[in-house]
């Protein structure tokens, strides 16, 4: 079971209040299942609304935030560790470095590529982490679809699919990690060449 989960998100206080609301829950469903959390340190959006229910809980929180957005202000004090980093690139390694599951909430560009980085490195075999997308208000049905095409004109391999799971809800999303059993999905050298 991973204990240590790192959460992509929203960073937007201007979103129907549904997604905030699914966040809170998220963060309230994981601290009370044991888990610690990752986040990207911030007060602001979806993040804030996961971090704040979870640290309002007791839980433990490591926030992880490029120096250009620390220096604008918008750190929390709710961590047990802050850790400034010189850029976003730094910044994903280290809350790489520091979670042992991924789940993505709904987000824009900057949830998109720390989506995208974290489902090619398991592609890769340089991780074999729960890799969550929740779906709340079905945000993230358009982008499954684009990885169906994905699939089916081959350009990823058919268990590409079981590389990342898409969570309805967030009990759903806390129960897959709870019961996650880590599997070998790596491509390989045959995967690489061999036509389907």
């Amino acid at each position: 079971m991973s204990k240590r989960v790192c959460i992509f998100a929203s960073s937007c206080n201007y979103l129907d209040k549904s997604y905030y609301e699914a966040a809170a829950e998220l963060g309230s469903l994981l601290v009370n299942s044991g888990f610690e959390m990752v986040y990207g340190g911030s007060s602001l959006g979806m993040m804030w609304a996961c971090a704040e229910q979870f640290k309002n809980q007791g839980g433990k929180i490591y926030g992880v935030m490029p120096e250009r957005l620390y220096n604008m202000g918008i750190s929390t004090d709710v961590c047990v560790k802050l850790i400034v980093t010189k850029g976003m690139r730094e910044r994903k390694a280290k809350m790489d470095e520091l979670s042992d599951g991924v789940i993505a909430l709904a987000g824009g560009f900057g949830t998109l590529e720390e989506l995208s980085e974290m489902i090619v490195q398991k592609q890769l075999g340089y991780n074999n982490k729960p890799i969550i997308m929740l779906n709340t208000n079905g945000f993230y049905d358009k982008l499954n679809e684009f990885f169906e095409t994905i699939i089916s004109k081959n350009f990823a391999k058919q268990k590409s699919r079981e590389i990342y799971y898409i969570a309805q809800n967030p009990e759903d999303a806390v129960n897959y990690l709870l019961n996650y059993v880590p599997q070998d999905l790596a491509i390989n050298k045959i995967d690489v060449y061999k036509k389907l």
